[in-house]
């Protein structure tokens, strides 16, 4: 087992890893929208935290081998099942053909006002 770590993501604020690489699998703690490089919280409009919240993803990824054609499942956590259009929409740009599983589990409230977070677990094998 080992411990992932990259600056482009944001550095835990608690006692967590960013992901953990066991086998072949990679285990991506939940994301929120911030900034790495200015350590900034992005709490604007859905589709910017989305965004910011799948290039941390994206950063975690690379620093494990693997991009996101190897993501297995996401489970995504929004604050209101209002904002599943735009996520979804930024979403599917993100993966594009690649359609991992997916949960998405609605939740009132979020840290820090944040409107979506989101968790994967990958593969390091092609």
């Amino acid at each position: 087992m080992s411990e992932i770590s990259t600056p482009n993501a944001p550095r835990p604020a608690g006692y967590y890893s960013q992901a953990i690489g066991h086998d072949n699998l990679v285990y991506v703690s939940g994301q929120l929208s911030i900034d790495p490089a200015a350590g900034e919280k992005k709490v604007g409009q859905i589709e910017e935290q989305t965004e910011q919240v799948l290039q941390d993803l994206d950063g975690i990824l690379k620093a494990a081998g693997c991009g996101t054609d190897q993501v297995i499942k996401t489970t995504v956590y929004i604050s209101g099942m209002e904002l599943w259009g735009q996520v979804n929409t930024v979403y599917s740009r993100f993966f594009g053909e690649h359609r991992p599983v997916r949960a998405v589990v609605p939740t009132r409230n979020l840290y820090f006002g944040f409107q979506v977070e989101i968790e994967a677990i990958a593969t390091t094998e092609k």
